[in-house]
């Protein structure tokens, strides 16, 4: 079944909506939160949780913001078609010259979208920050699939993260196939698989020749 939020332009309102929340929201930084992006990044992420169930309107049908830290979302909801959506928030702080989040495991993905009804979203918010005044510049709110892969990469990290290469480029595709982008996945995997064998391979010979140059060491 097709998301109905996704393929309209309503989710393009929910970008909308969220921006203006946050720049419409009393100020919430204190001056030590707006010198870190974490701090500023969680105070705007309990932002849109408090309200993100309202922004979505007709879309929503059940919401949840509890989730712990080493969970796969942020926020969750389901639609009034049954359809199942982990939402992700990351923030980018647009004066930061280099951000490259991670967005999830590969397995994991890999697992989640299995089923159909299943959707792995993104919440992408870009803002700069004057005083203790937050101010949205750009709000990206997609599923994973719209993101093109020329601006994801993946981490090695357990099965391997896949990762915004820099938040500063961003590449949306909107309405591109589930099934289109997995098989590109598929791609990137089975060729950034073999690269990281060759590098333990040249892990190995390091420590083969270390271990080599300490059993000829002195005990002194």
């Amino acid at each position: 079944m097709r998301s109905r939020l996704f393929h309209s332009n309503d989710y393009v309102l929910v970008q909308d909506r969220v921006r203006d929340l946050i720049n419409g929201s009393p100020d919430f930084l204190s001056k030590n939160t707006a010198q870190s992006p974490r701090a500023a990044g969680d105070a705007i992420e309990n932002v849109v949780a408090a309200s993100f169930e309202n922004i979505l309107g007709e879309h929503c049908g059940e919401y949840s913001s509890n989730f712990a830290r080493r969970a796969m979302a942020d926020l969750a909801f389901k639609d009034r078609d049954g359809l199942y959506y982990i939402v992700d928030v990351k923030t980018h702080r647009t004066d930061t010259k280099f951000n490259m989040p991670n967005l999830t495991s590969v397995e994991r993905l890999a697992r989640f979208y299995e089923d159909d009804s299943n959707v792995f979203t993104v919440l992408l918010v870009s803002y700069s920050v004057e005083g203790v005044k937050a101010q949205v510049t750009h709000v990206t709110f997609v599923p994973i699939e719209f993101l093109g892969w020329d601006c994801l990469t993946i981490g090695a990290l357990g099965w391997g993260q896949i990762q915004i290469a820099n938040s500063n480029r961003v590449t949306v595709n909107p309405g591109y196939a589930r099934k289109r982008w997995m098989l590109e996945f598929c791609d990137v995997m089975l060729e950034f698989y073999p690269k990281e064998i060759a590098k333990i391979g040249d892990r190995v010979s390091r420590f083969q020749q270390v271990r080599e140059f300490w059993s000829k060491h002195s005990d002194d």
